[in-house]
C-alpha cells in the first residue's frame, strides 16, 4: 500500500464508534495529555483501541480514568490506562509541545519494544532528532490540524470543525488499521510519500497564521477584515514557501492562502493562546524554522522576521 493515499473522510454525524465496546488488538500509547494528546487518544479509545496515557509520575493518581472530547463528531468519555512509563505497545504518538520535548522523551527511555513512534509535533525539526535517538524506521513523520484546547485534565474541546491527519506513507502499513478505524470515526486522513513536503506543508500554513495571530493578538477573522494585516499573513506565506521549496517540499502558496481563508473566524492558535496564557510558546520550533531555512537557502524573510520579533517583545513586555 505504499504510496497510496486514503480519500479525505469529512465531518460526520455518527455518535458511537463502529467498534464500541470491543477492545482492538492494536495497542497506543500517547506521550502528552494536552489538547493534541487528549484528542487523539480520545479518538482512538473511542475506536476502540486500547491507549495508555504517559504521565509525569506524580500526575498519575490524580489524572482521570477517562478522556473527555467535546468534538463536532461527537461528545464522548472513553476509559484510558495512565502510566509514567512507555510500556508494550505498538504505537506511541508524541503529542507534547516542542518546547516540552526534552523532558517528556525522559519518561520514554528507549523503547525497544515500541516498534512505531509517530510525532505530532509542530515545526520540521524535531523529526530528524527523533530519527537520530530512536532510529530512521521507527520514527513515522506526521501531522495534525486541528483547533483543540485542554480545558482540564482529561478534558479537550475540539474547537475546529475539522481534524485533518497526515501521515508519512513509510508507516503506511504499520498504521493502516487504525487510519482506517479514524476515517469511520469521522477524521479526515491522508497517506503523503513524500515526507519533506508533509512536514513543510502544515508549517507554511501554521507560520504565517500562528505568527500573525499572536503578534497582533487577534483572531483569524479579525486579521482577515484588515487589509494590510491579511496582506502581512499572504506575504508570509510567500516567504515560508520559497524557503520549503528550497528544502525540497512541494507547496502552493496560492493553495495555502486559499486554505487560510477558508478558516473559521474566531480561530486562534495556540501560540497566540500559550502567549496570553504567560505560557513559553512554540515560537522556536514554528517561527524559528522558518528562519533558519532562509538562513541556509540564503532567502530574504523580512515579513516573517518581523512577526518573529513582534511576538518575542511581546514575551518580554507587560502582558
Amino acid at each position: 500500500m505504499r504510496g497510496s493515499v486514503h480519500p479525505h473522510v469529512g465531518r460526520s454525524n455518527r455518535r458511537v464508534a463502529p467498534n464500541r465496546g470491543r477492545v482492538l488488538s492494536m495497542r497506543h500509547a500517547v506521550l502528552g495529555a494536552g489538547g493534541v494528546g487528549g484528542l487523539i487518544g480520545a479518538y482512538l479509545a473511542e475506536c476502540g483501541f486500547s491507549v495508555t496515557v504517559i504521565l509525569r509520575r506524580e500526575a498519575v493518581q490524580t489524572f482521570p480514568e477517562r478522556l473527555q472530547l467535546e468534538s463536532p463528531i461527537g461528545n464522548f468519555r472513553v476509559p484510558v490506562d495512565r502510566a509514567a512509563t512507555v510500556p508494550g505497545v505498538d504505537v506511541l504518538w508524541v503529542a507534547v509541545k516542542a518546547t516540552q520535548l526534552d523532558s517528556a522523551l525522559q519518561l520514554v527511555g528507549t523503547p525497544s519494544d515500541v516498534p512505531t513512534i509517530v510525532p505530532l509535533l509542530n515545526g520540521v525539526d524535531h523529526i530528524a532528532l527523533l530519527q537520530s535517538r530512536y532510529g530512521p524506521d521507527r520514527v513515522v513523520a506526521a501531522t495534525l490540524a486541528v483547533e483543540a484546547e485542554r480545558v482540564a485534565p482529561g478534558h479537550v474541546v475540539q474547537r475546529s470543525p475539522f481534524v485533518r491527519l497526515r501521515i508519512s506513507s513509510t508507516g503506511c502499513e504499520r498504521l493502516e488499521e487504525p487510519v482506517r478505524r479514524l476515517q469511520e470515526l469521522g477524521v479526515t486522513c491522508q497517506f503523503v510519500d513524500d515526507d519533506r513536503t508533509l512536514m513543510w506543508s502544515k508549517l507554511v500554513f501554521l507560520a504565517p497564521l500562528a505568527l500573525a495571530t499572536t503578534a497582533r493578538s487577534q483572531t483569524k477573522g479579525e486579521l482577515h477584515s484588515d487589509r494590510h494585516a491579511w496582506q502581512e499573513v499572504q506575504d508570509c506565506v510567500w516567504e515560508a514557501c520559497r524557503v520549503a521549496q528550497a528544502e525540497g517540499a512541494t507547496v502552493d502558496a496560492e493553495q495555502v492562502i486559499s486554505s487560510l481563508d477558508s478558516l473559521p473566524e474566531g480561530m486562534q492558535t495556540s501560540m497566540q493562546r500559550d502567549v496570553a496564557a504567560g505560557r513559553t510558546p512554540e515560537l522556536d520550533a514554528i517561527g524559528g524554522a522558518v528562519l533558519r531555512g532562509a538562513i541556509r537557502h540564503g532567502i530574504a524573510v523580512p515579513v516573517t522576521r518581523s512577526l518573529v520579533t513582534r511576538v518575542e517583545r511581546r514575551l518580554t513586555g507587560p502582558r
